[in-house]
């Protein structure tokens, strides 16, 4: 077995960005069908919960490590939104225009792209695509301030925490993560073209993990 070297020519990864972002809106039977764009995403914090250990004494030991099961959620930040995440941010819109606060906060899918980069290529080395369900959207501040000197915009901020669904073979997720670099690229143009949509498809939508998964098989 060949000794371990570091930083080869072309080895050097990293990982940067966010872009692509899209918010899917669920059917009367839980599909992720209808996909918009989340234009002025600035920022996807993904902060994983739980996983704590619990040891177990037995024997004057510690007999066993239980680990408590782990949740997903996440922070949002953007500089706008689309009129379509309305709904789920506790508003109600009874005519174009006007928005009613503290509605009930439904369940929406996202999507979004990071970039991965190397010594070679720099980020257009690849991509990751990350797709979540089961999301909810807790209040969040929106601060109004005076415009100065030095104007910025508004950048609204949203706690995300999600409900995991089923996988087969595997237990419940409410993420899956795609790699472009290492995924076959026509699987991978199969399942850009239903989370973004195209003119022959249509309305994109965000596949449900045994379906993401089932345009993925495992090679020997």
């Amino acid at each position: 077995m060949p000794a371990l070297v570091w930083d080869q020519v072309g080895e050097r990864l990293y990982e940067t960005g966010v872009d692509h972002g899209v918010l899917y809106i669920p059917d009367v039977s839980g599909v992720y069908a209808t996909g918009v764009a989340w234009n002025g995403l600035t920022a996807f914090t993904e902060s994983p919960t739980g996983a704590d250990s619990n040891p177990q004494w037995a024997d004057n030991i510690k007999y066993l490590n239980l680990i408590s099961i782990e949740e997903f959620g996440a922070t949002l930040e953007a500089f706008t939104y689309p009129d379509e995440f309305c709904q789920f941010d506790g508003l109600g819109v009874p005519s174009p225009g006007v928005v009613i606060g503290q509605q009930t906060r439904k369940v929406f899918g996202l999507s979004y792209r990071s970039r991965l980069g190397n010594d070679l290529e720099g980020e257009d080395h690849g991509y990751k695509l990350h797709l979540v369900y089961g999301c909810q959207a807790s209040p969040s501040e929106k601060a109004y301030t005076t415009i100065n000197d030095t104007p910025a915009p508004i950048a609204f901020s949203w706690t995300i925490s999600t409900t995991p669904v089923p996988v087969t073979g595997f237990r419940p997720t409410s993420l899956i993560v795609v790699d472009s670099t290492v995924v076959d690229p026509t699987a991978l143009g199969l399942l850009e073209t239903e989370l973004y949509g195209n003119a022959t498809t249509g309305v994109a939508n965000l596949p449900l993990p045994d379906d993401v998964i089932a345009m993925f098989p495992e090679t020997p």
